[in-house]
């Protein structure tokens, strides 16, 4: 069988690799060198979008060296949104949430605050921010993002009222 990096619980665009089953998702949690390799995988995949992965006990995130030229390559290229998406949901499978929201952040700071990646946006808005498994988590990162949307009454990816009076 063809096997993908970040494997879900899903079919994605190669309909030869097989969705996993929660009995191998319990199986890879349960072994250090299959985590050891997905961390790799994760900073490989980090790299090659101008990332860098801060600390491995958090998530933490911050710009890499090379991030100008790799920042233009997600620009030009959408489909890496689906691969981020693709990496967001395997991080939360493999019970890295807080490695999502680090992630979620990243692109929500770097499209809506620093304005680097305005072709990733609709990406990071639209499916980044929901792949966000914690409930908690999402509503901060809704929160954040409205705060930094321009024009903020424009914002369609949470109810006003409750954005206004989130704590």
């Amino acid at each position: 069988f063809p096997f993908r990096l970040f494997p879900l619980r899903e079919h994605g665009m190669n309909w030869r690799a097989r969705p996993l089953t929660c009995q191998e998702i319990q199986a890879f949690r349960k072994s250090k060198e299959v985590m050891d390799r997905f961390i790799r995988a994760y900073k490989l995949m980090l790299g090659f979008y101008g990332i860098q992965l801060v600390s491995e006990e958090t998530g933490e995130l911050k710009r890499a060296e090379n991030w100008a030229e790799r920042f233009e390559n997600l620009n030009r290229f959408s489909h890496n949104n689906l691969r981020i998406t693709r990496i967001l949901k395997c991080l939360g499978e493999m019970g890295y949430e807080d490695y999502q929201v680090h992630l979620v952040k990243f692109f929500l700071t770097e499209t809506l605050v620093e304005e680097t990646l305005p072709n990733v946006k609709r990406s990071a808005l639209d499916y980044f921010l929901f792949t966000v498994r914690s409930k908690e988590k999402r509503r901060e990162l809704v929160h954040y993002a409205w705060q930094h949307f321009k024009p903020q009454r424009s914002f369609v990816w949470g109810p006003r009222d409750k954005l206004q009076k989130y704590r």
